[in-house]
């Protein structure tokens, strides 16, 4: 079995959304509201949202220390899944995060919003998204995913539970 040495490998956490990521849910976020897009990556993903017609809050500020908009749409840093979450709990605000379908199952996302109402949005298929590394597309990234996303939402009142994008 091979091992792993975790100090050779590098973490980088820069996966940027794509346009159509937020084109497929437009019709489920709604357009009264402030979105605060609250993790800036490149700076796209507000862009994006803004040209599909939304109200956004899109700069790059620290999340754990600002609080804006009426709802906050984003894809956040994987790997701060857990003290965003913690976060998200506090500000107890709507929100529709895309992060990876395996994290429902860990024990912080259950402690934090288990019986709370989370709804699932379902993508037709997986969400590839665009790999940066020190702010750069690295030779030959070719925006592919190898893991399911879901729209993780809280407070949306969609009629189902689960909704599943065609």
């Amino acid at each position: 079995m091979a091992t792993f040495n975790s100090k050779s490998f590098l973490k980088h956490d820069d996966y940027m959304t794509p346009k159509y990521a937020w084109e497929n849910i437009k019709h489920l976020i709604p357009k009264e509201k402030t979105i605060w897009e609250a993790f800036y990556g490149d700076g796209k993903s507000g862009s994006y949202l803004k040209e599909l017609g939304f109200n956004v809050i899109h700069e790059p500020l620290d999340f754990f220390s600002n609080d804006f908009g009426d709802i906050i749409v984003s894809n956040l840093p994987f790997s701060k899944s857990k003290e965003v979450m913690k976060r998200m709990a506090e500000l107890d605000k709507p929100f529709i995060l895309i992060m990876p379908s395996s994290k429902i199952n860990t024990s912080y996302f259950r402690e934090y919003f288990k019986n709370k109402g989370i709804q699932i949005i379902i993508p037709k298929k997986r969400i590839h998204f665009e790999k940066k590394v020190n702010g750069k597309t690295p030779d030959g990234w070719r925006n592919a995913c190898n893991f399911d996303c879901f729209y993780y939402c809280y407070k949306m009142n969609f009629e189902n539970d689960i909704v599943w994008l065609d």
